[in-house]
């Protein structure tokens, strides 16, 4: 038997709902968003008996409700969260609204759906036509207007910082154990915590604060989902950051997240999306754009491209990123960008020139790619399996083996799908001539030992 809905039944209390007075508002809620319905009072009795409505019956309720109390709810405040995850439809999050009010409203359905485990979203594909429709809306969106919001909870700029503050401690955690480590409890803390706070009271200034501080933890809950291997619900959290960063008018972390997304489509195959994608990130800023970000962008579009084997492109674009990053001052870019150096930069140079079949030049390019801090575990992880493959693309299967068993050491406790297909893509690379080499055995001996190599080998 279903739980009584205490929630529902305490609003009703305080808005002085009758069962009869409530069922009409609610069609009148319905009427409201062009859909008419049949509603009276013994639903009123179902729902306060535990029984969940189908379909957009709790947004209407929620909003019913809420028009008379004079404060936006939510089908979480009217207890009926869980009928909204069953009832999410497979397009959520896909859209750049229009307006920023729909923002708000289509991130905490996310979350909602995400630690609801909504399978046709949490593990979709990702959508070729929802990248690069984004894209072409930010590239042209016009400036949106106040975010001034007129809710109960006053909101300043501590809130703001509490929620960058959060979000970097999770970012510490995204990249020194995988994405999959902490991804719910970030999921978790935007659904509990910040979803309250963006309903909040807020001047323009402190609102285009919080945007952008949302903006980045919803680019950080794609990494970390993309680096899960849930690239439905990260593509999503992608698409509304980005939504998010243009109501904020930020446009250097609107290109961060587009770069992102190529980042995404390059790992899933979409190399010309990701191509496409990574060009945006660098046009959308225009002057505002620092020599870190225009250097990552272009990195981006060399990773892309090397994919493509557009060795001449690539040898462009990586030029250009040299040059940029050579003119970065400790002030020229945002704060979320210093991470991207010559250690990162390198990282790229070392995975184009390995796409490109170029192996040797990979080994030398990348040779500096390795931060070795034990903070950045799962980059160090990447550089050096980079590496591993190729030298054993130039035969030197010893020393590709030895350097490989140090990538395994550095990701044997990350918990990140990325990685795990790293592990798959060089085992792809070992030939069977390779694997009869007296090195091979003992090599798998060792390998054996660690989890990432158990998990690729049990696949």
């Amino acid at each position: 038997m279903a739980d009584r809905n205490a929630r529902l039944a305490a609003l009703m209390q305080e808005a002085d709902f009758s069962h009869k007075s409530l069922a009409r508002a609610v069609v009148a809620a319905a009427a409201r968003s062009g859909e008419a319905i049949t509603c009276d009072h013994t639903y009123v009795t179902r729902w306060l008996k535990g029984s969940m409505p189908r379909g957009n019956m709790p947004q209407f309720i929620a909003e019913a409700v809420g028009r008379l109390l004079g404060r936006r709810l939510t089908v979480d405040d009217i207890g009926m969260g869980d009928a909204a995850v069953s009832a999410v439809q497979p397009d959520l999050g896909l859209d750049f609204a229009d307006h920023p009010e729909a923002v708000a409203k289509t991130v905490a359905d996310l979350w909602r759906a995400d630690l609801g485990e909504a399978e046709r979203l949490v593990r979709a594909p990702p959508d070729s036509a929802a990248w690069n429709t984004a894209a072409l809306r930010w590239l042209v969106a016009r400036p949106d207007g106040e975010l001034t919001r007129t809710g109960n909870r006053a909101i300043g700029a501590l809130d703001v910082e509490m929620v960058r503050s959060t979000a970097e401690a999770f970012s510490m955690l995204d990249g020194k154990f995988g994405g999959g480590h902490a991804r719910r409890a970030l999921i978790q803390y935007l659904h509990t915590d910040v979803r309250p706070i963006l309903d909040g009271k807020y001047s323009d200034g402190v609102g285009r604060q919080l945007h952008s501080a949302v903006a980045e933890a919803l680019l950080l809950a794609g990494w970390m989902s993309y680096d899960s291997g849930l690239h439905g619900i990260a593509q999503r959290y992608f698409i509304q950051g980005l939504r998010m960063a243009q109501a904020a008018g930020d446009r250097l972390l609107g290109g961060s997240i587009l770069s992102a997304m190529s980042h995404q489509a390059t790992f899933t195959g979409r190399y010309q999306d990701a191509a496409s994608l990574a060009r945006a990130a660098y046009m959308g800023p225009a002057a505002s754009l620092g020599p870190t970000m225009a250097a990552q962008f272009r990195a981006m579009e060399a990773r892309a491209l090397a994919r493509l084997g557009n060795e001449r492109g690539c040898a462009l674009a990586l030029v250009e990123a040299e040059r940029q990053l050579s003119q970065r001052t400790a002030d020229s870019d945002p704060p979320y960008i210093a991470y991207f150096d010559e250690v990162e930069l390198a990282a790229e140079i070392g995975h184009c020139f390995r796409d490109l079949g170029r192996s040797v030049e990979a080994t030398e390019r990348g040779a500096g790619s390795i931060f070795g801090d034990g903070m950045n575990n799962r980059s160090d992880f990447f550089a050096t399996m980079v590496q591993a493959e190729a030298y054993i693309d130039q035969g030197e299967i010893g020393r590709g083996y030895e350097i490989a068993l140090r990538a395994l050491s550095l990701g044997d406790g990350l918990k990140s799908a990325r990685c795990l297909q790293y592990v798959r893509e060089f085992q792809g690379r070992v030939t069977d001539a390779m694997r009869r080499a007296p090195e091979s055995r003992e090599f798998e001996e060792q390998a054996r030992e660690f989890r990432l190599w158990q998990r690729a080998g049990a696949a």
